[in-house]
């Protein structure tokens, strides 16, 4: 059925297109068929793959369209230069890195150029300067500020293929700074290039045959997917996918591109990334426009914590088991570290879900009770019926480490105290006092540059019965956890924790509030968990340690061994039950869950690191994700 489906769209095509030689030289309607193309590092890896690449770029263009092809460095050229210029130097000048590096994709552009050309296709190299991606300069790091594309649409009208570096650009004209964009660069230089271009679509070709259900190194009856939400795409690739970086997908779902997903070594249609109907946005600023797209709100939210839980395998699965077999749908979920040897565990419901949800909790809490140490206290039960959630959300979030950080303070000023917090790579959510929520409101719209505020939350939406609840399964091995003791609870203090980090470009994912308070001195304080990477996890620690005399904190831990197990869907919205399977499965392995947090697509929990692989093997095959034969990574 695919193939006569592709036959019938490649004859649609050649009767809409000529395929002439000169196909860019003919318009039909005054309308061109434009294609972006990414080739990774593994694809143009040797003089075989970069003619077979040609091969493809000509059928591309013989089809009858024009093509912009977007290059990676030859196989492992990169991580060779950063080899040589650490052999130089132990901190080699950021500068001179981006000199270095930018030269690897060069020697791609041009040998794939003299290939298409050998075979009769005309054919430039271009770099990202002379291609006009302007960035910020900021070297190893910049994001795109604008393209310029007068130069590649005049090659393109004159028949030929545009062969561009991918990963760098130039930080202004008058300097001629040759920056690159980080990692992912090559990626993000495609889809930006599709989005100025106005593109029909930008095709990714990998070293897999599209987006996966999960890793299939680490599970190889990993699934291909026909077509994923850039919501979801955004979440996977935040926890470690690999085929595709958060920049690129942030890019797409902000100016509408078309993304395809495919294999470099076959001719299979891949992995369709489906977005939104994009608002309308400049390209002037395209990476750096305004991070948040909407503030919303949920007001049909009321909270129940139990406290002093026992910290071992299975707690979280009887809790959320019994829920579900309530039919009670849940929105976010929290566990905080643990304490001796327990921790709390908090969850939103609707309200006219309260008083059942209540029930269960405190139907559960007395088996609890005697399981627990005698020394740690009883478990308790805690309910919060006024309560409102209000979150910010926008793609452009991903990599600003500062703007959780401007939420925070920003209904800090407002006086506003936060209660419980849920963070994704597209939303941030605080659980607030619900006569504090118009204030909270209006203080985001205002900070943030936004008109509306709509109404949210997992209940706005009716849950689709069609779709799969989840789409994915993801594992971080790259996190470290950090805990801050007994910090004040006042408005503010979250505020002033990310600000300190995000003022050292330190990027915080889960953050998690402890629902108890202790007196400390007299003061009520909570715990506060965060994961941030692992190589910015001692930086972190003592930043927040010398803050403690100022801020009145307790002591800051790092827990390097952690690994993050992840759950991604649209289809779990509505949905009760998709939790309390996740804690099940990995409670049948007796895997202990140390954190979780949710987003309403999302699920993670932290495990222990030695335990990470396992735990995504069991949750992949708890939601049925598993394909039918195994995919095969090529080396």
């Amino acid at each position: 059925m695919e193939r006569t489906k592709a036959a019938i769209a490649k004859t649609l095509a050649l009767q809409w297109f000529s395929t002439t030689a000169q196909v860019a030289k003919v318009q039909v309607g005054g309308i061109m068929a434009l294609i972006v193309q990414k080739y990774g590092g593994t694809s143009v890896g040797s003089v075989e793959r970069i003619q077979a690449v040609a091969q493809r770029v000509i059928k591309t263009v013989r089809a009858g369209n024009s093509l912009v092809v977007v290059v990676s460095a030859m196989g492992k050229t990169t991580d060779g230069l950063v080899k040589l210029a650490h052999e130089i130097s132990a901190t080699p000048n950021r500068r001179e890195m981006d000199m270095l590096l930018s030269t690897g994709e060069q020697v791609s552009i041009a040998l794939l150029s003299m290939a298409l050309q050998e075979m009769g296709q005309p054919a430039i190299s271009m770099t990202g300067a002379q291609v006009g991606i302007v960035t910020e300069a900021e070297h190893t790091r910049a994001r795109i500020l604008s393209i310029e594309t007068e130069r590649m649409q005049r090659h393109l009208r004159e028949g030929r293929v545009v062969v561009v570096a991918g990963f760098q650009g130039v930080a202004s004209h008058a300097d001629l700074e040759i920056t690159t964009l980080g990692r992912g660069g090559s990626d993000t230089s495609a889809v930006a290039l599709a989005a100025a271009l106005k593109a029909s679509a930008c095709e990714i070709y990998t070293d897999v045959p599209g987006i996966l259900t999960t890793d299939p190194r680490l599970v190889p009856d990993a699934q291909l997917m026909a077509e994923i939400t850039s919501d979801e795409m955004l979440e996977l690739a935040s926890l470690g996918a690999k085929v595709l970086h958060p920049r690129a997908v942030e890019i797409a779902r902000n100016y509408g591109v078309t993304l395809v997903v495919r294999s470099s070594w076959s001719d299979d249609p891949g992995t369709k990334v489906v977005s939104p109907i994009p608002q309308p946005r400049p390209l002037q600023g395209l990476e750096i426009a305004h991070p948040v797209d909407a503030i919303e709100f949920d007001t049909d939210q009321a909270k129940v914590a139990m406290l002093r839980v026992p910290d071992r395998p299975g707690i979280a699965a009887r809790l959320f088991g019994e829920i579900a077999r309530q039919s009670l749908d849940v929105d976010l979920i929290i566990q905080s570290i643990h304490e001796g040897n327990t921790n709390d565990i908090a969850f939103t419901v609707r309200k006219n879900s309260l008083n059942r949800a209540e029930a269960v909790a405190a139907a559960i809490a007395p088996a609890l009770r005697n399981d627990a140490d005698p020394t740690s206290g009883e478990a308790e039960v805690m309910v919060e019926r006024h309560i409102a959630k209000v979150s910010i959300a926008g793609a452009g979030m991903i990599g600003r480490p500062g703007v959780a950080a401007q939420m925070f303070s920003t209904l800090a000023a407002a006086g506003i105290n936060i209660q419980m917090i849920s963070t994704s790579e597209v939303k941030i959510s605080c659980a607030v006092a619900a006569e504090d929520c118009d204030r909270a409101i209006a203080a985001l719209c205002d900070v943030f540059q936004v008109n509306s505020s709509p109404a949210s939350g997992h209940h706005a939406e009716a849950a689709t019965s069609d779709l799969p609840p989840v789409r994915g399964a993801a594992l971080d091995l790259r996190q470290a956890q950090l805990a801050i003791r007994h910090v004040p609870d006042r408005p503010g203090m979250a505020a002033k924790i990310f600000t300190l980090l995000a003022d050292c470009n330190i990027s915080v994912d889960m953050i998690i509030q402890s629902q108890r308070c202790r007196l400390v001195d007299g003061v009520a304080t909570r715990d506060i968990a965060f994961t941030v990477a692992q190589q910015d996890a001692e930086e972190a620690r003592t930043l927040l340690q010398k803050a403690a005399d100022e801020w009145g904190h307790g002591e800051v831990t790092v827990d390097p061994a952690i690994a993050k197990v992840s759950i991604v869907g649209t289809g779990m919205v509505g949905r009760p039950g998709i939790a309390a399977r996740m804690f099940e499965a990995i409670a049948q392995q007796q895997i202990n869950i140390q954190m979780i947090a949710t987003s309403e697509i999302k699920i993670s929990c932290v495990v222990p690191e030695a335990e990470g692989v396992r735990a995504l093997q069991v949750i992949h095959a708890a939601f049925d994700l598993s394909g039918n034969e195994a995919i095969v990574v090529p080396a």
